[in-house]
């Protein structure tokens, strides 16, 4: 695997086009992503106002109420960085609304989660590696190693 180049949060038109998910959650049509993405409204690490952002979900254990997703501009994502300062957040996911606690994973456990990514969805996965900025040729051992440089977030439903 080869790392091209660290790609850099949006801006200008661009980064219009990626916010634009978030009207379609506020229009109440969130459900056409189903379970693969959530809307993630959180507490703004300066600010202390609400911010929102839609991000993937890479893997969603119902039983125990756990949805986890990877921050694919990395640690220095806002919402990634917001979530570190701020854990307690809200998802709206499948048209359901839920409070959630955030934590991270290890370096270990991120491998593990994008090799199982990848085996579940892998036109998917190397796309989003594509645009992360690594450069896969689709082995399991690529996406581990992928997996060991981005942060997963782990975010636990709340009683």
């Amino acid at each position: 695997m080869d790392v091209i180049k660290t790609p850099q949060p949006p801006t200008g038109l661009s980064r219009l086009l990626w916010r634009l998910p978030i009207r379609l959650y506020q229009m109440r049509l969130g459900f056409l992503f189903g379970h693969r993405m959530m809307l993630l409204t959180h507490i703004g690490r300066i600010s202390g106002k609400p911010r929102k952002a839609v991000i993937e979900v890479v893997e969603h254990d119902p039983v125990r109420g756990v949805y986890i997703a990877a921050s694919g501009f990395g640690a220095r994502s806002d919402w990634y960085r917001n979530l570190m300062a701020h854990p307690k957040a809200t998802i709206e996911v499948a048209g359901r609304t839920l409070p959630v606690t955030a934590s991270t994973f290890t370096p270990q456990e991120g491998a593990d989660l994008m090799a199982r990514y990848a085996m579940r969805h892998p036109k998917a996965a190397r796309r989003l590696c594509r645009i992360m900025g690594f450069a896969v040729d689709g082995g399991e051992s690529d996406f581990r190693a992928v997996g060991e440089r981005i942060p997963f977030v782990r975010l636990v439903r709340r009683a």
